[in-house]
């Protein structure tokens, strides 16, 4: 069992930055790739970014390509979403997301394949 709480959401004007940050239960932490995905009001929820166990390696959605960066830090059992150039459609609840992914076959970009969620944190981006 995992637990995830997501922390670092707020109000921001585009273009600027926040960091999101999610804390885990821990004592296998460095065991699962981790996930960010979000959910706009009216929208399903949508793939993010994703880390390896490790953190050595990275996957993003086109849409934030170049602008969000993940990462972790296995020895706080925290994974960081920097977001830098938000847009208003960034606007969305973030949530953190867990899987017990093989050091080959991390890269999950779909939310079944998930077993473990955060609650989420809102972030709102003004245009």
């Amino acid at each position: 069992q995992v637990q995830l709480v997501e922390s670092g959401g707020g109000l921001v004007q585009a273009g600027g930055s926040l960091r999101l940050s999610c804390a885990a239960s821990g004592r296998t932490f460095s065991s699962y790739a981790m996930g960010w995905f979000r959910q706009a009001p009216g929208k399903e929820r949508e793939f993010v970014a994703t880390i390896n166990c490790c953190g050595g390696s990275t996957y993003y959605a086109d849409s934030v390509k170049g602008r969000f960066t993940i990462s972790r830090d296995n020895a706080k059992n925290t994974v960081y979403l920097q977001m830098n150039s938000l847009k208003p459609e960034d606007t969305a609840v973030y949530y953190c997301a867990a899987r017990r992914g093989s050091v080959l076959s991390w890269l999950v970009t779909t939310i079944d394949r998930y077993d473990y969620w955060g609650q989420g944190t809102q972030v709102t981006v003004s245009s």
